[in-house]
Order: C-alpha cells, then structure tokens, then sequence
C-alpha cells in the first residue's frame, strides 16, 4: 500500500474537505469541523503549511524568472501533494505506556528541505512503500524530482540520494530498504523577451 491508497480521514473530514473548508476562509464557520479536535488541529497544520509554501513558491517563481504555466503548475501540485501529515509512522519504544509517532508529512518534509539546498532541484514527491505501521518495518523510499537543465543531473541527483540516505538515517524510525531518486522532469525557464 503507498500513500495514494490510503483515505486519509481527520476526525470525520477528508483532506479535501478540510482544504476546501480552509479555501472559503472558512465561512460561513462549520461547527461541525471547528468542533472536531482532529479537524482543527489538521486546519492548523494546513494553514501553516500553506504559508510556508506560500513563501516558497513566491522563491521558486521569482528563481524561475519567467517559467512556463506548466511549471508553475507542478509546483502547486507537488505543495498539494505533501500539504497532508499522511500514516503515522511509529518510533521503537522501550517503554510500553508510550506511543511514539512521526508523520510520513514530517519526513516529505525533511525531504524537500533537502531538495531546497541542492541547486536547482525542485522534490516532486517522496513515496512510503511497505509496511509503515509496523515499528522497524523496511521501508522503500522513492523521490521524484524535476532539474533545471543547467548543470548535470545525475550529479545532482546523487548529491540528493546522498543527503536524504543519511537523514533518513538519523531521522526515520524505520531502515531503508531502498532509495531511489528519479529525474521526472527538467525545467527550462523561458528567457525574458
């Protein structure tokens, strides 16, 4: 099962409807949502999620100078993408009065904060495979980028692939069985007429 099996549910709400409740502003208010602690706290999450990417892809556009609507309109999807927590992936614990947990949204995360310091790479989507609910499960890992055209792109490629295996190292509670970084797309900004 990946992520795009799974129904994510907060509370009584999908990610669609709360994303939608948000996009009105939310109004007219719906008590049914606000009332739900779930739902609130994946609205907050939302709405921090979506000013940080707001910032960034107001970086990407600038950095862009000029890019296609199609360009654009991949990175709106990818911040669609990863603007959900996801699975609750659980941490090893010696102690069974606790439950340690982190999001696979908190590891896309680590991932396209990573992709940000190589030049011109651009995370698409980082992809779960495996039995993330089970503590220590293997897990296969995949992350799909797009390059701008001006420098090699395997290089850039394995710099990431690199990074990202010894963040998971030090972050992930689960090993990586394996890691796959794949070139989806290359970005070539139009020049300024």
């Amino acid at each position: 099962m990946n992520d795009d099996d799974v129904d994510d549910r907060y509370g009584a709400f999908t990610l669609d409807e709360l994303s939608d409740y948000l996009d009105s502003g939310q109004d007219p208010v719906r008590d049914d949502i606000e009332r739900d602690p779930d739902a609130a706290r994946a609205l907050g999450r939302l709405r921090a999620l979506r000013e940080a990417s707001s910032d960034l892809l107001a970086a990407d556009v600038r950095a862009a100078r000029g890019a296609d609507e199609a360009w654009i309109s991949g990175v709106l999807a990818t911040i669609r993408t990863t603007a959900h927590a996801g699975r609750d992936i659980p941490v090893p614990d010696d102690d069974p009065d606790s439950t340690l947990v982190v999001t696979e949204g908190a590891l896309r995360g680590l991932v396209r904060a990573l992709g940000d310091t190589v030049p011109g790479v651009l995370v698409r989507r980082t992809r779960f495979t495996g039995d993330v609910g089970t503590a220590g499960a293997p897990i296969d890992v995949e992350v799909t980028i797009a390059v701008t055209a001006d420098a090699p792109l395997r290089a850039r490629a394995d710099t990431l692939r690199t990074m990202v295996a010894a963040a998971l190292a030090d972050h992930a509670p689960f090993p990586v069985r394996s890691l796959t970084v794949r070139v989806a797309d290359v970005l070539t900004p139009r020049r300024p007429s």
